[in-house]
């Protein structure tokens, strides 16, 4: 089962993503955490919404810090949530110059087939840029633009995909 859990800021989306991955994949079994953001910051907001990540986790879960989810992905079918495709894109527009108008399409379409052929359980959280202003700049444009579309092919291959708001789940697609 692949689930796509999508909400906005604060939203609880994260949380609900981590009880649908110990639903899914069992209580006791490993579970990877795909962190696609950076884990020590000199931001002090950002290391406490780390932290606050981080002891929610059963101590049998394991994380692995990566920007490059689809190799993980095909390298590992153990259940896996990845937390955040937002931070995924990030990385990705950053090492292509997506920024100015580089593609990150061949880095989207990796992932989509990525996440296609995995077998195991897998959650993956993303911003959903459709609930936000739109972005004052260019860049904030482009990564809203990108988003968008990464999110509706990541629906497209996923089982199921719940919209999170106020840390309530909304059933957008069920398994067929």
């Amino acid at each position: 089962m692949r689930t796509l859990v999508l909400g906005g800021i604060r939203s609880g989306k994260s949380q609900w993503a981590e009880s649908a991955v110990l639903h899914a994949a069992g209580e006791q079994s490993p579970v990877r955490y795909l962190a696609t953001g950076p884990a020590a910051d000199s931001d002090p907001a950002w290391a406490g919404r780390v932290s606050t990540h981080r002891a929610r986790r059963p101590t049998h879960w394991y994380t692995v810090e990566s920007a490059d989810v689809a190799a993980d992905l095909a390298r590992d079918a153990t259940a896996t949530l990845v937390d955040d495709v937002g931070g995924w894109l990030t990385a990705a527009m950053d090492r292509r110059g997506a920024w100015t108008g580089a593609s990150v399409d061949d880095d989207v379409a990796a992932l989509v087939h990525a996440v296609s052929e995995f077998t195991a359980p897998l959650v993956l959280v993303s911003p959903e840029v459709g609930l936000t202003v739109v972005p004052a700049t260019e860049a904030g444009r482009r990564f809203a633009d990108e988003l968008g579309t990464v999110n509706q092919k990541l629906a497209a291959v996923c089982d199921r995909v719940v919209l999170v708001v106020a840390g309530q789940p909304v059933t957008v697609k069920e398994p067929s």
